[in-house]
């Protein structure tokens, strides 16, 4: 059964333009109703009168200006929602030469679409020319002519000195106001900061949606008006969130997706000119070709983040993110040396990480990439060091990130496997085996279907093995991205 429609909606105001033609109606008295009924403005009631959209109305705008001798007017949806707003806020003032031209688009009377409100905005100037020279076109129902053309005289001496402060005072008005302020501004980053916390911890589905619902605030501030550096600090807001919206569909296992919130991450980060944003946003986007099988574009996206003077620990990350790449790639001493260089940016690092969580590299997740690279490179003793290490440095950090805590436990398990210790391998995976099927993210789930196929080999056999393998198997079955890929979606009843 279909939800009833809002009041206003298209559906209720074509039925009341269709009822009142019945009753043999004016337009004028349509125009009158549709503003009392549905609370709009004179000049959006006058254009739903006609049953016109806010596009068909513009172009009728720009056709009438043009038969108006020096008035013409470029007219579209966006600027004409604007006049039918004002002076309300996010709106423009129209001049005189468009009330006019707007008028004999509608067939009516310029005084039919102006309101107290809008006289009592309107600059003094123009309220005297519309008194000395008011429209002569009268209202019609059923106009099949245009309307006698009736110019506005042009102002002269003093009037046009004032006209133009007006107008310039009118455009001041508009400049100086603002949709967001200093606080608002704050409390947004202070909100990414705590979503970007709280993905290490949380259900990342539910945490999607709400990074979701705060990009979408900030889209809609930065469609309306701001000063520039206000502007630049909502791109800032706009690329952290694009650039968490990424890392979640990929951990989702949605790299397509990702993509596309990377592609916007790094729209906004150029917007705004941020190099700590351009070099998290390359991290996410690396991190995306790394899992999509795209290696050397991984190691690109790392290497050209670590180009930008940046603050914090994402240097460190890059470096790490191009090992894991090399590695995957079989090139040892490529995979040695951005090991090499992630000691190094740990060592120059300065500032502190703007937003946090997961847009930070805590020594214990530096350690997890050691530890992953190093067993790719065939080191498995430095691999279970660097695991070790790694689970010793996330016991005393304050928030225990369970994606990166997982992986560490499956490089241990995996240095075990390499030396035939399967009740090691065992031992080490049981904290991921245990992990709520919530928090099995793609990552995770990859590197556990990776260890699987090794425990087929050779020298790791027996029950325990058997065992291992059927377990990571109904592990990755029951998983985030599998559970999303069954979910009925938002439309379903």
């Amino acid at each position: 059964m279909n939800a009833p429609s809002k009041p206003g909606s298209k559906a209720d105001r074509e039925a009341l333009r269709q009822d009142m033609a019945n009753a043999g109606c004016a337009l004028a008295d349509v125009a009158v109703e549709m503003r009392t009924r549905f609370k709009m403005r004179p000049r959006e009631a006058w254009r739903h009168a006609h049953g016109w959209t806010l596009q068909e109305t513009a172009d009728r705008i720009t056709q009438a200006s043009v038969r108006r001798l020096g008035e013409s007017v470029a007219a579209d949806a966006s600027l004409l929602g604007k006049w039918e707003k004002w002076p309300g806020p996010s709106s423009r003032r129209p001049s005189l030469p468009v009330l006019f031209s707007m008028a004999e688009a509608l067939s009516c009377r310029v005084e039919d679409l102006l309101d107290l409100e809008d006289r009592r905005a309107l600059p003094e100037a123009d309220l005297h020319l519309l008194a000395r020279h008011p429209s002569a076109a009268e209202p019609s129902s059923t106009p099949t002519t245009s309307p006698p053309i009736n110019p506005v005289p042009k102002p002269v001496g003093f009037n046009l000195v004032r006209l133009a402060a007006d107008e310039s005072a009118t455009w001041a008005q508009w400049a100086e106001a603002s949709n967001v302020g200093d606080i608002a501004l704050e409390q947004l980053m202070a909100e990414t900061r705590s979503l970007a916390s709280d993905y290490l911890t949380s259900d990342p589905v539910a945490l999607f949606v709400r990074t979701r619902a705060l990009r979408d605030r900030v889209f809609a501030l930065l469609e309306g008006h701001q000063y520039p550096r206000q502007s630049t600090d909502l791109y800032v807001a706009a690329g952290y969130l694009c650039g968490l919206l990424t890392w979640m569909s990929s951990d989702l296992g949605q790299l397509r997706d990702a993509d596309t919130q990377g592609r916007t991450a790094w729209l906004c980060a150029e917007l705004a000119r941020h190099n700590n944003l351009r070099a998290w946003v390359l991290s996410t986007r690396s991190k995306v070709a790394f899992w999509d099988g795209r290696l050397r574009e991984a190691i690109n996206f790392a290497r050209h983040g670590a180009s930008y003077h940046t603050t914090g620990t994402v240097a460190v990350l890059l470096a790490c993110q191009e090992a894991d790449a090399w590695s995957e790639l079989g090139a040892h001493d490529e995979a040695s040396a951005a090991l090499a260089h992630a000691e190094d940016a740990r060592v120059a690092m300065s500032g502190e990480d703007e937003i946090g969580g997961i847009f930070a590299c805590q020594p214990a997740r530096q350690e997890n990439y050691a530890a992953a690279v190093q067993l790719r490179i065939g080191r498995s003793a430095d691999a279970l060091g660097a695991a070790d290490n790694a689970l010793a440095l996330l016991a005393v950090q304050p928030v225990r990130a369970y994606g990166t805590e997982a992986q560490i436990h499956i490089s241990q398990a995996a240095a075990h496997l390499a030396t035939g210790e399967t009740e090691g391998a065992l031992e080490a995976l049981a904290p991921v085996l245990a992990l709520p099927p919530d928090h099995r993210l793609e990552p995770v789930t990859r590197r556990l279907s990776d260890l699987r196929a090794g425990i087929g080999r050779p020298y790791v056999s027996g029950t325990t093995a058997v065992g291992l393998r059927q377990a990571i198997e109904e592990f990755c079955v029951d998983s985030a991205p599998r559970h999303l890929a069954l979910s009925p979606g938002e439309g379903s009843a």
